[in-house]
């Protein structure tokens, strides 16, 4: 455990010494703060339903540009070999830099607080489905992490990295979309595959175990592969 805090603060310090990180924070609170300005002062709808709802999409390619470096840029530099030489394991590796990536999304949510609290002082805000909105979105945003560290591993190039992640992402997000085009038998089956599926039931505030384990099995498989891949690169 020593070793993935070890990696995990590394990771953190290396995102906010740069300014990738403070232009992907810049980025998804613009496009968030427009969705839910949009409805709050347009529509006049004092509620985050629409931020929720978007939030999936945004994700989809905001989260892919967080993880896009991790591995890729270390294989590009040759730093990867010199971390190998360590007394560290592939797996304390893997876990680290995952965990950084969820703590920094995590970090990019807290500024969008201030929606629920203006919300709150104006209106009557349901605090439950907010709730469940933040606690879905980490859910998602270390699935899509552990997604986004995958396809890191796979390339030495952040931009290839960054596409393989995005693509992985919205065929996630958008497969419970695409049900017209299946036969009935199978409808269950990739409803229950759609990320954003299971992040909306969260949403509305309903905290079903199938969800939890969705996104969990999500992170346990894409980490499970990324160890795969650099088991095969040592």
């Amino acid at each position: 455990m020593n070793n993935v805090a070890h990696i995990l603060k590394k990771e953190l310090k290396s995102y906010f010494v740069s300014p990738i990180a403070y232009i992907v924070i810049s980025i998804f609170l613009i496009l968030a703060g427009w969705f839910f300005f949009t409805t709050f002062f347009i529509y006049n709808q004092a509620e985050l339903r629409i931020f929720f709802a978007l939030l999936p999409v945004l994700f989809s390619f905001i989260v892919p540009a967080v993880t896009m470096r991790l591995f890729s840029e270390e294989f590009n530099t040759g730093s990867f070999e010199l971390l190998m030489t360590m007394p560290v394991s592939s797996l304390d590796i893997i876990i680290g830099k995952f965990l950084a990536a969820t703590v920094f999304v995590a970090i990019m949510l807290l500024p969008t607080l201030a929606y629920a609290v203006t919300i709150s002082f104006i209106g009557d805000l349901d605090w439950g489905p907010v709730i469940g909105g933040y606690l879905g979105a980490v859910l998602m945003g270390g699935a899509f992490s552990s997604v986004g560290l995958f396809a890191s591993s796979l390339t030495r190039n952040q931009i290839i990295s960054l596409i393989i992640g995005m693509a992985i992402c919205f065929v996630l997000t958008l497969i419970d979309k695409m049900l017209f085009f299946l036969p009935v038998p199978v409808l269950n089956v990739f409803q229950y595959l759609g990320a954003d599926y299971h992040f909306q039931n969260i949403a509305r505030g309903i905290l079903d175990s199938r969800d939890i384990i969705y996104f969990l099995s999500v992170v346990f498989v894409m980490l499970y592969c990324t160890n795969l891949v650099i088991k095969e690169k040592i």
